[in-house]
Formats: structure tokens, C-alpha cells, sequence
């Protein structure tokens, strides 16, 4: 039976490389974008033309209050489009980045990163619970800065770290029903996170270029692959583990 995945922020960047990515191995996607309704179509015009099915539907995971109406339209799709009531995968990927000096963050940055970032996710994959199958599989995007440390990202990583140990207790609470969860953190990449600072300014890309061991930064081609090579069925005794994905960056 073909699989079918919920990408969040599936409409650009490294979401979007992961939607495609999924039907490239033969899955289905339903992907969700904040704002970017034609990037969204684009994404489902572009896995349609390979072959699978695909669904974009609107949703902002920082606002909580919207999910149980999210909930609903997720179901008429798998309905309408599926003949189906359950997903199974799930790739927690929506987010965005706010740099600033931790003497200077302010409590709206810190706020916003954490509504998205951790509550989103957080209250997402619970009001996902009754529509993720058994033997479902967890993905959660959190980052190479939870290792490592730049300054100006002490909230975004702090957030992340949080996404990592959530992950952790997903997965030790959820495995009585097969279900997996794993972390997945990427290094530098070109996208346009903080607007593509990485892909756009050279002085930028050279530096991290520089501390990573393959001697280049990150391509969306680097992680959209491995995570749905994560989703597969070969992968499936892997559970409760960060998986770092940044070509040797900073060891």
C-alpha cells in the first residue's frame, strides 16, 4: 500500500526538497504551508507530474487555536483524495529562524520561536495522535546549532533542543503502537533560512564551508533524501535518536 506523509512547511526550502524527495521513493504527500499558497500548488503540481498524489493545505503551527480545524480538513483529504483515514508518516519541518545576540532577544522573538518550533510541534503530533497509524514514523527537523554554538541563535537552538528531547519521550510513548520518532539535524544549508544568508552571502558560505569536513555547505538535495530514506521500512528499529545530517560540520 503506497504511504502517505504530512510535510509542515512543506512549500519551500527543505520541506519542500523532503515532499519531493518522499514521492521520488514512491509515497504520497500532503503538505502544509502558512502562506505561500502558490509555492504549495507548485510542490503539488510537481509531485502530480511524477506519478503520486498530493495535497497542500493551510496551516500556522504557532497558532494552536487553528489545529482542531486543520484536523478536520486533513481528514476530508485523506477521505476525498485517499479513500483513507490515516497517515503514515509524519515530518515536523515548518519553522524560521530569528537571529539575535541573547542579551538582545526579546520576548516576542523567544515566544514566536517557541510557538513554532516546540508548542506547534508539540500540540500537532498530539491532535495527529488518533490519525497516525500503527507503525507510523516521526520526523522532527530540529538543528546542527544544538550541538555546536554561533552567537545569535541562543533562543532558535534552545527551541531546538527542546524539539530533540521531545522527540526522545514520542518516541519511548508511542513505541507500544510501532510508532517511531527520531530527530533529524541538518548543518548549514543553502536555503533561505534567515534570507538565505548561507546560500546568498559568500563570505558566509566560504566560513562554514571551512568547518566542514566534505568542504562545502549543505544542498536541500543533502537532507530531503535522507529523511525519506528515514520513513522507509529498512529504517524502522531506528527510534529515539538525533541524527545529525551536516557533512562533517565543526568535528
Amino acid at each position: 500500500m503506497t504511504t502517505i506523509s504530512l510535510v509542515t512547511g512543506g512549500s519551500r526550502g527543505l520541506g519542500r526538497n523532503t515532499a519531493i524527495s518522499i514521492a521520488r521513493h514512491g509515497g504520497d504527500v500532503i503538505l502544509t504551508y502558512r502562506s505561500g499558497k502558490a509555492d504549495a500548488d507548485a510542490v503539488v503540481a510537481e509531485i502530480e507530474a511524477m506519478g503520486r498524489k498530493a495535497a497542500a493545505l493551510q496551516l500556522d503551527t504557532g497558532a494552536v487555536s487553528t489545529l482542531p480545524a486543520f484536523i478536520e480538513a486533513l481528514r476530508g483529504a485523506l477521505s476525498t483524495i485517499w479513500g483513507r483515514s490515516t497517515l503514515d508518516h509524519l515530518v515536523n519541518n515548518a519553522g524560521h529562524g530569528e537571529m539575535a545576540d541573547f542579551a538582545a532577544t526579546t520576548e516576542e522573538q523567544f515566544d514566536r520561536l517557541f510557538d513554532v518550533h516546540v508548542k506547534g510541534v508539540f500540540f500537532l503530533t498530539q491532535a495527529l495522535l488518533p490519525v497516525l497509524a500503527d507503525g507510523a514514523r516521526i520526523v522532527n527537523f530540529s538543528s546542527g546549532l544544538t550541538r555546536v554554538s554561533f552567537p545569535g541563535f541562543s533562543a532558535y537552538s534552545a527551541a531546538k533542543g527542546a524539539v530533540e528531547i521531545l522527540t526522545v519521550y514520542m518516541a519511548k510513548e508511542l513505541g507500544g503502537r510501532g510508532i517511531t520518532a527520531n530527530s533529524v539535524a541538518p548543518g548549514a544549508i543553502e536555503t533561505d533560512f534567515l534570507g538565505g544568508a548561507v546560500r546568498d552571502i559568500p563570505d558566509y558560505n566560504q566560513a562554514f564551508a571551512g568547518m566542514t569536513a566534505l568542504g562545502r555547505v549543505g544542498l536541500p538535495d543533502d537532507i530531503g533524501p535522507m529523511v525519506a530514506s528515514l520513513l522507509g521500512p529498512d529504517n524502522r528499529w531506528v527510534t529515539g535518536q538525533r541524527i545529525e545530517v551536516s557533512g562533517g560540520q565543526t568535528i
